[in-house]
């Protein structure tokens, strides 16, 4: 018995260095809960626990400005901290520019890119608009007349708008977009009728559609998705794809060993089948970049973006 005691003293030893290994992570989303950041935030919380890449993960929302007020306080709060990560993605870049935001992301460690999402137009069930036809219609008679609820000024909604008008024959600088800093609040001003239209991606207003209180006037994916059940731009006159995408960041000021176990946890954490479920119920695309492949994005989306936003007129 002595034996087998101490032998279960040995086994216990020699396994508890390994399950300490397991990081415990806190995870900003930058933004109010119920938008897309802060859906992101909460499946990597659930993904990692269930498949065990970490045994504590906690979610914390700081909103505001497009996500620019969350990321200089992450910038400053987890220097040379491996246990935070903040969630972002291409609305931080377009606000980072249009809020002149002194924190930019060469300021956080980039991990790697996680998703895609297209965008939808959703109106309230007993809308007018039924078509993107109307939509058309009525923003090219009055672009002002056409209030949309999206997410943060010049993200990837207030982007959709600017260039739906503008490939319509509208001009984009006339659009009358309304920013809320969560999708929540988004919703509430669509369901409101507070607004026109609604803009974002569709998880933002899956149940919604699915009780039948909004409709989904179209999607600006290339092709019809199976998750949405509603035309492409394309398909409704619109020539027009738009693909949202979200990342992942750590700290400034970790070593190259500590950049590379969060990215082997992330990746572990993608690949799991957890998170694979998370993507089809959610409509999302699987866009895994990491290490200098998505650095390399990151500097081609501010170019990128910043010409948009001069072309559509929210920054000078």
């Amino acid at each position: 018995m002595k034996h087998v005691i101490a032998a279960s003293i040995l086994a216990g030893a020699i396994a508890l260095p390994f399950a300490a290994m397991a990081a415990d992570y806190t995870i900003m989303a930058p933004a109010a809960p119920g938008g897309g950041w802060d859906q992101t935030a909460r499946s990597l919380q659930e993904a990692m626990t269930a498949e065990g890449v970490s045994g504590n993960v906690q979610v914390v929302n700081v909103p505001g400005a497009g996500g620019t007020i969350g990321l200089a306080q992450f910038a400053q709060e987890a220097n040379g901290n491996p246990d935070r990560l903040m969630v972002g993605g291409y609305v931080m870049v377009g606000a980072i520019l249009t809020n002149k935001s002194p924190v930019t992301l060469d300021a956080v460690t980039p991990i790697a890119r996680l998703t895609g999402e297209f965008e939808v137009i959703v109106v309230p069930a007993a809308s007018e608009l039924q078509t993107l036809a109307d939509l058309t219609a009525k923003l090219k008679a009055d672009p002002g007349s056409v209030s949309w609820a999206g997410g943060s000024a010049g993200g990837t909604d207030h982007i959709t708008a600017g260039l739906f008008a503008k490939t319509v024959g509208a001009d984009p600088k006339l659009v009358n977009y309304i920013a809320f800093s969560g999708g929540g609040e988004a919703l509430a001003a669509v369901l409101g009728n507070q607004v026109t239209v609604g803009i974002s991606g569709y998880g933002e207003f899956q149940a919604q559609v699915e009780a039948g209180a909004l409709r989904v006037l179209g999607v600006s994916a290339p092709e019809r998705i199976a998750i949405v059940d509603a035309p492409t731009f394309r398909e409704g006159g619109v020539d027009l794809v738009v693909q949202n995408w979200r990342g992942i960041w750590a700290g400034p000021g970790l070593s190259a060993e500590q950049v590379a176990a969060i990215t082997a946890d992330v990746e572990k954490t993608v690949n799991s089948e957890s998170w694979k479920k998370v993507l089809a119920a959610k409509g999302w695309n699987n866009t895994w970049l990491a290490g200098d492949d998505f650095k390399a994005q990151l500097a081609t989306e501010i170019e990128n973006t910043t010409a948009i936003l001069k072309d559509i007129g929210l920054v000078s």
